[in-house]
């Protein structure tokens, strides 16, 4: 195995040390703290998002592999001291990983801004975000408390969280590294071992932490990954029944056979699905603080982010200042290779890419105005899955362009009248994920955001530099369950109840 700390990070040069990074280098799985290639001997491309070539290759995990993650991690459950040890040694060892995270920054973010496309600067962010997390819930391991509950006398009665036990975890293209951050600090600290399958697309970096955990000192089994399919390794993964529990991050259309799949083991699951969220700008909204914030939520990672403020709605009497200034935004901005840290980067995949041009074309189809448009850059390698930055307006509130995720740099404009029909618009979508408020006045920010059905809820701001603190999920479709924050420990155990006849 090639061991990347030996490499030459010192260059000052961002962009070549971006590309020297995970060259000739071929992944494995973890299993059992062992490097593993897939038990087939069969194994995947990973294609650079910035040119669509290929520049490393990844296991393809099949069932045997699956069931030997699995059985590992039963193995280090049952019989093994991560579950047993006290909390606060268990939150030692993941701050040490938080550490290694930070010594190890500038390698960790440079291979997830090649695997996923972003630009380096936002790899960066990711990378801190990931410390973070584990720095977090290392913290806050040994201080999840149960209750006492008042019986008559003669009775003590007691709560105790415990884990789950096993528990999977399928984890999306579009963040690993903090996805795996959010998912395995709080599943790790609350004492469970873990089976992690990341997408094909995109899992350098979870691979990657995972060998830095094993030097953080946390027990082999306690932490696996393979890699591989959906349709093979997620699915198998999916409905193992070695599983106590499963976390998927993903689709609406995946997450609903991830959740069949837990049904026929009766174990619980964690579900993020996505959104459609929304923007809301009044009358008396701060436009100059407004404006780079919302333009930002929209472009971030290409807008291939659940919480993407992805509709914008603006007040009729604002539409035309809106319009003028948002103009100026978007028509600055330019999508380029990761490492050109250009405003954007490319999408993921050239499924994803023509995805997102078929809602282009939808919109096209229907007549729906282009307001603006950012650009891609001319030396962009033409072998890349990049798409225009665009601001359409304005939308009907039934179309595609105004429902459906798009996962892309796509913003939509609806106007609104009053805070009725604002309320109407932003509950309007079958997702229930973020929604962002900006108004000078207290009371209808307060109104508002009791009203509209979304599982955070921003005034004057959107987003919280990662929200590690924050519990985060949705309503209707966009899933159930809650991550980050103490809930996140919640939501990776379960209750248990103890009473005590003591006469």
């Amino acid at each position: 195995m090639v061991d990347l700390s030996d490499l030459d990070y010192l260059s000052d040069n961002l962009a070549n040390r971006a590309r020297i990074i995970a060259q000739d280098r071929s992944w494995t799985n973890i299993i059992d703290g062992k490097f593993e290639a897939a038990l087939s001997g069969h194994s995947l491309d990973m294609i650079e998002p910035s040119s669509g070539t290929p520049f490393c290759t990844i296991a393809r995990s099949g069932l045997e592999d699956v069931n030997a993650a699995v059985s590992a991690a039963r193995t280090a459950f049952e019989q093994g001291s991560w579950p047993q040890m006290p909390a606060a040694e268990r939150g030692r060892h993941l701050s040490r990983l938080s550490s290694l995270i930070l010594e190890h920054f500038e390698e960790l973010a440079a291979l997830e801004s090649r695997d996923t496309g972003k630009p380096l600067r936002q790899a960066e962010a990711d990378i801190t975000a990931t410390a973070r997390y584990f720095e977090y819930y290392g913290g806050a391991a040994d201080k999840v408390h149960g209750q006492t509950i008042p019986l008559p006398n003669g009775f003590t009665a007691m709560t105790l969280h415990e884990p789950h036990g096993v528990v999977g975890s399928i984890i999306p293209w579009n963040y690993p590294a903090q996805i795996m951050g959010r998912v395995a600090g709080a599943a790790l600290a609350m004492g469970n071992c873990l089976v992690i399958k990341p997408a094909e697309d995109a899992c350098l970096s979870i691979l990657r932490l995972a060998e830095l955990a094993l030097e953080a000192g946390i027990p082999a089994g306690v932490l696996n990954v393979i890699t591989g399919t959906g349709e093979e390794a997620g699915a198998l993964l999916s409905c193992h029944p070695g599983l106590d529990f499963i976390t998927f991050t993903g689709s609406p259309e995946v997450g609903t056979l991830v959740q069949r799949a837990a049904a026929g083991n009766h174990i619980g699951c964690t579900l993020e699905l996505g959104g459609k969220s929304p923007q809301i700008l009044f009358e008396d909204a701060d436009l100059d603080a407004a404006m780079p914030v919302i333009t930002n939520a929209i472009i971030q990672n290409a807008g291939q982010t659940c919480s993407a403020g992805s509709r914008l709605l603006v007040h009729v009497s604002q539409w035309d200042q809106v319009l003028e200034t948002l103009r100026g935004h978007f028509e600055k901005l330019v999508a380029n290779r990761h490492d050109a840290n250009a405003d954007l980067g490319p999408l993921v995949t050239g499924h994803q890419a023509e995805r997102v041009a078929g809602f282009l074309d939808l919109a096209d189809d229907a007549n729906i105005p282009v307001l603006a448009a950012g650009t891609i850059a001319d030396d962009a390698p033409q072998g890349g899955y990049y798409a225009t930055p665009t601001l359409f307006g304005p939308v009907p509130a039934d179309s595609a362009l105004a429902q459906e995720e798009v996962f892309g740099p796509v913003l939509s404009m609806l106007p609104f009248k009053d805070e009725e029909e604002a309320i109407a618009l932003a509950n309007g979508t079958p997702y229930g994920l973020v929604a962002g408020i900006w108004t000078r006045d207290a009371a209808r920010s307060m109104r508002l955001a009791r009203a509209i059905r979304a599982g955070q809820v921003y005034i004057n701001g959107y987003g919280a530099g990662g929200g590690i603190e924050l519990p985060f999920g949705g309503f209707k479709k966009s899933g159930h369950g809650r991550e980050k924050g103490f809930e996140g420990l919640y939501e990776f155990s379960a209750t248990k109840t103890i009473v005590m006849n003591h006469g």
